[in-house]
């Protein structure tokens, strides 16, 4: 029986915004430069790529988690904006990796500066949540942030996230979902 060949980009859809599920090519394209990712992505990709928190060593730990298949959706999201012509690469979600026996996966995002305070990250992590929860070993999406980031902290309560308590890391806070009954 012959397979057929899958599109190599793992793609969702919001309102605004298409997002790109990582690849290792992706990746490299993005640590080869804007040039390199651009070409990769089909994008334009700003002067000041790439967002906070995501500099090459975030990467290339990506990279590594992404040498596994199994990986693949439970890594970094390109978010893509479909109001410009070409599109225009604006932020990151990123999932720290693939659901643990627990049932819980943990996301972070970061926007460039340029598309702050527009609601892209609420709608961006709005769609990877449920996403996440359509995998029946998916049971809470989890984040963490310092307390003093409002606009993160605000992201997440407009996605459902309740604050649970300090987080894995010492000044941090954490915020959880849980799968919503019948999903």
């Amino acid at each position: 029986m012959t397979r057929r060949p899958r599109h190599p980009l793992r793609i969702l859809e919001s309102r605004r915004m298409t997002l790109v599920a990582a690849t290792p090519e992706l990746v490299s394209a993005d640590l080869g430069g804007r040039g390199q990712f651009s070409d990769a992505i089909g994008a334009e990709i700003p002067e000041n790529w790439p967002p906070e928190l995501f500099e090459s060593t975030s990467m290339r730990v990506a990279l590594e988690q992404l040498s596994d298949p199994n990986e693949h959706g439970w890594s970094i999201w390109y978010l893509l904006s479909r109001k410009h012509d070409p599109p225009r690469v604006m932020g990151i979600c990123d999932f720290k990796g693939k659901p643990g026996e627990t049932g819980v996966v943990e996301i972070s995002y970061s926007v460039l500066k340029q598309y702050r305070v527009q609601g892209y990250a609420t709608e961006a992590v709005a769609r990877l949540v449920v996403w996440a929860f359509s995998h029946q070993n998916v049971a809470e999406v989890t984040a963490e942030t310092m307390p003093h980031l409002r606009q993160s902290i605000r992201v997440m309560e407009k996605n459902g996230f309740d604050y649970v308590g300090i987080g894995s890391e010492q000044g941090v806070v954490r915020y959880a979902v849980k799968k919503p009954a019948g999903l």
